[in-house]
């Protein structure tokens, strides 16, 4: 398994000093956002100037592009912010084809019309999941003709809040391009450091042969978020069932501060990661 973190962690707006920084703080690979080059996350369009900067920056480094940021609302209440948010996956999925990108992350979505990633009762309503699956169909049709794998994370927030749900709706679009994101943090909001065991165990049996790669993020008692290895998620009996698993993918941490990083490096390489 491969140690990554969020290119987002880092200050800057050019991907020669943000993959600098990642080298320097001791991770491999990166999950990449295109606010790292000052573009928005979702971009109306990348020039081939910025690809190609994008493109020597990691070779300059070494650091490898595991997976490109394109989280939008796919079941906003509103249908045009779905139109747009569709338009401008196929720009990112464009930019991960033509960089070599195999891997482009999404949300699943919630009807909260202000905040992707904020919890609304409507989220488990059966029109929620019906319009998922019509906005699903619609991306997976485009990274299919990339090439390209589209990986879901299940999120409290959103409508996939488990890896049952990933599971479910891997099964409803019946696409091998449709692969699951575990972070053990986002699979419950407050537990005992048993039952955040008990939990991540599961969901990884249950996505089995369907991660395409994995989150280090960790929960405090209190429900924050933290750093991983200071909170109450067993990270060694996490990465041991993901070897048991064969997933031999990245394992990409966020959530934390630039400063932090190189100390969460340090922590996770002492458990396997290279």
């Amino acid at each position: 398994m491969r140690l990554g973190i969020f290119a987002k962690t880092f200050p800057g707006t050019d991907a020669a000093s943000v993959l600098a920084a990642v080298r320097d703080a001791g991770y491999g690979c990166t999950q990449f956002n295109m606010a790292c080059v000052g573009l928005p996350a979702m971009p109306e369009a990348v020039e081939p100037g910025v690809i190609e900067a994008i493109a020597q920056a990691s070779r300059d480094t070494g650091v490898t592009l595991s997976a490109l940021s394109a989280t939008y609302n796919m079941i906003h209440p509103d249908t045009s912010v779905r139109q747009t948010g569709l338009h401008r996956l196929r720009v990112i999925l464009d930019t991960a084809r033509a960089l070599g990108i195999p891997l482009v992350t999404l949300c699943t979505g919630t009807r909260d019309p202000d905040d992707q990633w904020r919890h609304h009762p409507d989220n488990a309503a059966p029109e929620a999941w019906f319009d998922l699956c019509r906005e699903m169909e619609k991306a997976l049709a485009m990274a299919e003709a990339e090439g390209i794998d589209l990986c879901i994370e299940p999120e409290q927030a959103n409508v996939v809040t488990s890896a049952l749900d990933a599971r479910r709706l891997i099964d409803d679009m019946g696409s091998q391009r449709l692969r699951i994101v575990v972070d053990p943090a986002n699979l419950f909001e407050q537990a005992t450091p048993d039952e955040a065991r008990r939990i991540v165990a599961e969901a990884v049996a249950i996505a089995d042969g369907a991660i395409a790669m994995a989150h280090a993020k960790d929960r405090a008692h209190d429900g924050r978020f933290v750093t991983a290895g200071t909170g109450v998620v067993d990270f060694p009996d996490f990465l041991d069932r993901l070897w048991a698993e064969g997933f031999d993918g990245p394992v990409v941490t966020h959530g934390l501060a630039a400063t932090e990083a190189a100390g969460v490096a340090a922590y996770l390489k002492e458990l396997g990661l290279r």
